[in-house]
């Protein structure tokens, strides 16, 4: 039998409790700076916010690259459970899918750093981020499945919200609604009166369906191009 852990050792060990204070502070600062300022801040203005030391700072988050990607994970996260409950919970669900949609192209206008790093979720992919949200986008689909037009794919919708988040990206500062238009036109592309036979998928691994192959949406372990 193994021998008892001697308690003060036990106690060493365990996260002290304002370390772990420290760490929320920290976190919680950052994610209202970089909403604001971008991935561009300086970090001496987290420390400053969050009421702790720049070497507390960097004791919990070495780089700075570390507390970013610690808060862009939590925020989307957040925002991604939110966006799964209200797909379970929605009555109506078309009004379900615009509302996911106008939601987070609504955070990405508010979060500077979400914007600017949302490319690299297509070209340096987050797996578990796209699993993730890929199953909140799988749920609005089968929601909608006799509302969306024929072919339409959970990698369509996936495909639009990049689409619409790099529409923000660069049409924010200088025309704020554009975003706005743009999702009420592709919206309206995607119901089901366009009966109008959708392009192939050309993707490498892929062939055109014909008459005796559906489109169907592919599953969670088939993840988006680029992941």
């Amino acid at each position: 039998m193994a021998a008892q852990e001697p308690e003060d050792t036990a106690r060493r060990r365990a996260p002290r409790v304002d370390a772990i204070r420290n760490r929320e502070a920290i976190v919680e600062a950052a994610s209202a700076v970089l909403a604001e300022q971008g991935t561009a801040v300086d970090v001496r203005e987290i420390a400053r916010r969050s009421g702790v030391g720049m070497g507390t700072l960097y004791r919990h988050f070495p780089k700075k690259e570390d507390l970013v990607h610690t808060v862009l994970r939590k925020d989307f996260s957040e925002w991604a459970e939110s966006a799964r409950q209200a797909a379970v919970d929605a009555e109506d669900p078309w009004a379900a899918l615009t509302a996911f949609y106008e939601q987070a192209l609504t955070g990405y206008a508010r979060h500077r750093a979400i914007m600017e790093n949302f490319s690299l979720t297509w070209t340096v992919p987050d797996l578990e981020g796209l699993q993730q949200l890929r199953r909140v986008i799988e749920r609005l689909c089968a929601g909608a499945a006799g509302l969306l037009r024929p072919g339409v794919t959970v990698d369509d919708l996936l495909l639009l919200l990049v689409s619409l988040g790099h529409a923000v990206q660069i049409t924010d500062d200088c025309r704020p609604q554009m975003w706005n238009r743009l999702l009420r036109i592709s919206l309206d592309g995607l119901r089901a009166e366009h009966h109008e036979p959708l392009p192939a998928d050309t993707a490498p691994g892929t062939r055109p369906p014909g008459p005796d192959r559906e489109v169907r949406p592919s599953g969670p372990s088939h993840p988006a191009a680029g992941s």
